[in-house]
């Protein structure tokens, strides 16, 4: 055997693989969720001028939006490291950078204590988070599809997406353990500040993981072939753009289905449906359950059936789910609240789990980390940052139901760029 082929030969067992690009993705939106949590909990309190609560709360979404105005910045950055030095390096330092971040948030001081520096240094390492998550699950993703072999990159592109219920499960169980065992006083004086210090021990973690694999297959050989390009962002854009455009819109849905049902649920159901805190955030577990067994049976369903036919599946179901949205929320009962969470959530995994590799096959080998980061997170502006805002104000003027058709119409969106992204094979 040559060099070259010597090089090119994959070492990393699959057990290694799946689970380093889990780990990874499961550590990145815990510490994400406990933001979306404590950005509904606690934030208003604490980091803003109290007065009326739904403009502390409208302003703590804002703050949550910021990151996602960052994640394509970090798209950019880590896709070009990503695809100029390689994609182990690159999810090292992303995952550094939304850990310290993280840890950070935990330790600011609040308004009452600095004033109006306290939402100013929340927004900035609320940055921080989303730079380090827009070039982490890009790169998880890529580790993974890259190391597939044939007919299972559905399959192997799943174990990142996983990373999203569990980290939800994890952040929603801490801060309910943390609820159950103190006071609602000592929680909001310093009890929040737990999950976002402790995160720093699950970071170390996944950085011991993500240091003992090595280099994707599909990245040595490019490596090998001298097929780099020099600034992958540019590449992407000009010899990509529908790719791009097509790409951010098939993944609208997904993500303002996910946070209206995580973070504005959580938000409506505790100040307008009359729930607890602790009562609605169990219901929610309960409902991402069903959002982690659908991620593997939408992954199957796009091995056998194609990855777009999968997401076209589930879009059409978030279209119909956006015409029960208020009915089965507004039910009265928790049966009701918990078909609302299960339906919704269950479609979430349908979209979600397919839609890593059918990003990733959009674009080729030399491009492929920024090309796929920068159209989720560019998704994630359009989708996920306003959704939390505007399905609050949509709610308020003209009741839940035209939260609903809000979620329809953005599935119809994305339905539209389904039907005519272009099809690409990345075959090794």
């Amino acid at each position: 055997m040559n060099a070259t082929a010597a090089a090119s030969t994959p070492t990393n067992s699959p057990g290694r693989v799946l689970f380093a690009s889990l780990i990874g993705t499961t550590i990145e939106f815990f510490d994400f969720y406990i933001y979306a949590t404590a950005a509904v909990l606690v934030f208003p309190h604490l980091f803003f001028p109290q007065g009326d609560p739904t403009t502390a709360t409208l302003q703590s979404f804002a703050t949550f939006a910021l990151a996602f105005i960052a994640r394509p910045v970090g798209s950019a950055l880590f896709g070009h490291f990503g695809d100029r030095i390689g994609r182990k390096a690159t999810l090292v330092a992303a995952l550094l950078t939304m850990g310290i971040s993280t840890v950070l948030i935990g330790l600011l001081p609040t308004y009452a204590q600095v004033g109006i520096v306290a939402p100013l240094l929340l927004a900035l390492c609320r940055l921080g988070q989303g730079i380090g998550l827009g070039g982490e699950w890009g790169g998880a993703v890529l580790l993974a599809t890259e190391n597939a072999p044939p007919g299972k990159r559905a399959w192997y592109g799943m174990f990142p997406q996983l990373g999203a219920p569990l980290g939800f499960l994890c952040s929603t169980g801490i801060f309910l353990l943390l609820t159950e065992v103190m006071s609602d006083a000592q929680f909001l004086a310093w009890g929040w500040r737990i999950p976002f210090v402790a995160s720093a021990v699950l970071v170390f973690v996944g950085l011991w993981v993500r240091l003992s694999i090595a280099e994707t297959p599909d990245f040595q050989k490019t490596l090998d072939q001298e097929e780099r390009v020099k600034v992958p962002m540019l590449t992407a854009v000009r010899e990509h753009p529908f790719a791009l455009v097509t790409g951010t819109f098939a993944l609208v849905a997904t993500f303002v289905l996910f946070y209206l049902m995580t973070v504005f649920a959580l938000s409506w159901g505790t100040s307008k449906l009359g729930y607890t805190r602790e009562h609605f955030l169990i219901l929610q577990m309960v409902g991402v359950l069903f959002f982690a067994l659908t991620i593997p049976v939408s992954a199957l369903y796009a091995d056998r059936f194609g990855r777009r036919n999968a997401m076209i599946v589930a879009t059409l179901l978030i279209i119909g789910f956006g015409f029960v949205f208020a009915p089965l929320l507004e039910s009265g009962s928790d049966l009701g609240v918990l078909a609302f969470l299960a339906l919704g959530l269950g479609a979430m995994g349908l979209t979600y789990g397919p839609c890593g590799t059918i990003l990733a096959e959009m674009f080729p080998t030399a491009v492929r980390y920024t090309g796929a980061s920068l159209a989720f997170n560019l998704a994630g502006i359009l989708g996920a940052s306003p959704a939390p805002y505007i399905a609050t104000r949509l709610g308020e003027r003209y009741g839940l139901a035209s939260v609903g058709w809000y979620l329809a119409a953005m599935a119809a969106m994305t339905l539209v760029a389904l039907l005519v992204m272009p099809r690409r094979s990345t075959s090794r």
